[in-house]
C-alpha cells in the first residue's frame, strides 16, 4: 500500500470512528477493534497496550489512541532511514488525528447553531435518551474485550474456549478494584498513584508475556 493510499484509509476509518463513536474515547475500542480485523495494522493485544497507554497519558483517549494509530501504522511504511520511518509515523498520527475529530467537530458546530432552537423538541429529546444506551453499550462493549484480553488471554467472545485465565492479572485487577472500593484511605490516592505502581508490578512480574 503506498502512503497517499494508507493516509487516505487511516483518514476515512477514523473519520467513521469520530462519526458514530458517541460518549467518549473508550466507546472508540469497538471501532478500533473492527478496524484491527479489516486492516491488520494491529493486533487486539496490540490495542490493549495503547488503551493502556493512551489511558496513562495527558489529553482525551480518543484523540491518544487515534495519535498512537497512526503513528505505527505510519511508521511501518518502508522509509529509507529511521527518521523518516518516524516522520512518515508523525504524519499517519496527524492524519489520523484530524480524521477522528472532524465528524465530532462539524457536528457540535451544528448542533451549537440549532440547540437553542429544539431544546424543548420531544423528538430531539428522545434522541438523546436513545444516544445514552447506544453509549453506555460501546463502552461495557470496550471494557468486556479489555478484560479478555488482559485476563483471559483471547482475542474476541467467539474464542471463549480457548480462555486461559491470567492469574497475576486476575489478582492485581481484584486488588486495585478491592483497594478503591472499600479502603477509605486508599480511595483518596490520586489516579496517576494506581497507574504507577500497576507498571511498576507488571515490569517486574513481566505481565503480558
Amino acid at each position: 500500500m503506498t502512503e497517499l493510499a494508507l493516509y487516505a484509509r487511516l483518514y476515512w476509518e477514523f473519520f467513521k470512528t469520530g462519526l458514530f463513536a458517541i460518549g467518549g474515547g473508550m466507546a472508540t475500542v469497538p471501532f478500533l477493534q473492527d478496524i484491527a480485523q479489516k486492516t491488520g495494522w494491529y493486533t487486539s493485544a496490540d490495542l490493549a497496550n495503547m488503551i493502556a497507554v493512551s489511558e496513562s497519558t495527558p489529553g482525551p483517549i480518543g484523540i491518544n489512541m487515534a495519535t498512537y494509530v497512526g503513528y505505527t501504522t505510519g511508521s511501518t511504511l518502508a522509509g529509507s532511514t529511521p527518521f523518516i520511518d518516524a516522520l512518515l509515523g508523525i504524519v499517519g498520527a496527524i492524519i489520523a488525528t484530524i480524521g477522528l475529530i472532524t465528524a465530532p467537530v462539524v457536528i457540535i458546530l451544528i448542533v451549537a447553531k440549532f440547540l437553542e432552537q429544539f431544546r424543548d423538541n420531544k423528538y430531539v429529546n428522545a434522541a438523546m435518551y436513545g444516544l445514552r444506551a447506544a453509549s453506555v453499550a460501546l463502552i461495557a462493549a470496550a471494557g468486556v474485550s479489555i478484560i479478555l484480553i488482559s485476563i483471559f488471554r483471547i482475542q474476541n467472545i467467539s474464542d471463549w474456549r480457548s480462555a486461559v485465565i491470567d492469574v497475576r492479572c486476575f489478582i492485581l485487577a481484584a486488588v486495585v478494584f478491592v483497594a478503591t472500593r472499600y479502603i477509605p484511605k486508599v480511595k483518596k490516592w490520586h489516579p496517576i498513584v494506581f497507574i504507577l505502581l500497576s507498571a511498576v508490578i507488571g515490569i517486574i512480574f513481566h505481565m503480558g508475556t
